[in-house]
């Protein structure tokens, strides 16, 4: 049981390759099966922090681990969405903007104050997450943007500055970290109470 978050999250790093393929090389023929892989990605990424504080394996390496696949394995759907529809993509390229430089100040930041990416698992942030799993089923899905698409630009651009937030008030560096009004109560010496379903 102490190898299965570490095995979980291995699985998700493997299926971002098997993802840019499939749409690469099968196209819209491969959608139904490249959404499948989406949400299997999403349970194992639900499933490996809950197990890992379950058996007391929760670590920083296990958590930064964590955080750096997730990162693979959504760039990986942004992509195949692009290798899929390309034009939709093209069309709504301010709001894609908007989250790569929201994305990248999160990690300069962290990493000037720090010397360390974010880690923190916000509760925004996995909202956010939630948010992209609807963007993407539409977007491979059904072959459109709509609400679900500006929704996640709406959530992405919050849940960053929460993160940028978090970093910024953190005395030192920290991770699962539920907001940036629980990195102020860290600020000020309170101790927070950590859950199994959480963080």
């Amino acid at each position: 049981m102490k190898q299965l978050p570490y095995l979980l999250i291995a699985t998700r790093f493997i299926l971002a390759p098997v993802i840019l393929l499939l749409a690469y090389f099968k196209g819209t023929e491969a959608g139904s099966l490249i959404l499948g892989l989406m949400y299997f990605g999403l349970l194992t990424d639900i499933f490996d922090g809950i197990i890992a504080r379950k058996v007391g394996v929760s670590s920083e390496k296990l958590r930064r681990l964590d955080s750096q696949t997730d990162l693979i394995f959504w760039l990986s759907l942004g992509f195949a969405s692009y290798f899929l529809n390309p034009e939709l993509i093209k069309n709504e390229w301010r709001g894609i903007l908007l989250i790569f430089i929201m994305e990248a100040l999160c990690y300069v930041i962290s990493i000037w104050k720090f010397g360390k990416e974010t880690c923190t698992h916000a509760f925004v942030s996995k909202m956010w997450g939630l948010s992209l799993l609807i963007a993407f089923t539409y977007l491979i899905g059904f072959q459109q943007t709509g609400w679900a698409f500006y929704l996640t630009v709406a959530l992405g651009f919050v849940s960053h500055i929460d993160v940028i937030l978090i970093v910024l008030l953190l005395p030192k560096w920290q991770y699962d970290v539920p907001s940036s009004y629980h990195a102020w109560k860290i600020r000020n010496g309170k101790e927070r109470k950590k859950t199994v379903f959480f963080n």
